[in-house]
C-alpha cells in the first residue's frame, strides 16, 4: 500500500482537543465484510484488541453505546439491566448515520452527535492500547482504554 496522507476524522481532532495521545492507523477496507473480525485481521491484531461500537436503544432510558471485542456479541438482556431499561436492542441501521453522523463499519464511540451512556468491556483493561473506529472506514485509532474511558465517561461491564 502506497504512503498517502491520512486525514484526521472528527474523533481524532476530539483526541486531539483533549491532549489524548493516539494513533491513526489505516487498512485496507473490503466493502463486504465490514466486521471487526476483518479489521483485526487486516491490521494483524488480536481480535480481542479491536473493539466494535454498537448503539443500542432500551425502552427506558433511550439510546446508549457499547465498546466490546471485535468478536463478541452482547448479552441484550444483561446491557438492558445494566443500562436501567427492562429490554434494549441494536438500533436499526437506516437510523444510525441521523443518531450518530456515522455509517456502518465507521461508527466511532468518540465524536457522536451527542454523547450518549457509553458502556466498554472490561477486558479493555487487558490492553495496553485497543482499537476502536475513527470514524471512516479503513481507518483504526489505536488509544489507551483508559484515555477512552474517561473521555467518554464509560462504564466498565462484563459482557457474558
Amino acid at each position: 500500500m502506497s504512503k498517502q496522507k491520512i486525514h484526521k476524522t472528527n474523533a481524532a481532532r476530539l483526541l486531539d482537543l483533549h491532549k489524548i495521545t493516539y494513533d491513526l492507523i489505516p487498512y485496507e477496507v473490503d466493502e463486504n465484510d465490514l466486521s471487526a473480525i476483518h479489521v483485526a485481521e487486516t491490521l494483524g491484531e488480536n481480535i480481542n484488541q479491536v473493539f466494535k461500537t454498537l448503539v443500542l436503544e432500551g425502552d427506558k432510558n433511550g439510546y446508549f453505546v457499547c465498546i466490546i471485542p471485535g468478536n463478541e456479541e452482547i448479552n441484550l438482556k444483561q446491557i438492558a439491566l445494566l443500562s436501567g431499561n427492562k429490554k434494549c436492542d441494536l438500533i436499526p441501521m437506516k437510523n444510525l448515520i441521523g443518531l450518530t453522523g456515522y455509517i456502518r463499519g465507521a461508527c466511532s464511540p468518540i465524536g457522536m452527535k451527542k454523547l450518549f451512556p457509553t458502556y466498554i468491556e472490561e477486558s479493555c483493561l487487558n490492553f495496553d492500547s485497543i482499537y476502536i473506529s475513527a470514524g471512516q472506514r479503513g481507518l483504526q485509532i489505536q488509544l489507551n482504554p483508559q484515555d477512552l474511558i474517561k473521555l467518554l465517561q464509560a462504564k466498565i461491564f462484563k459482557n457474558s
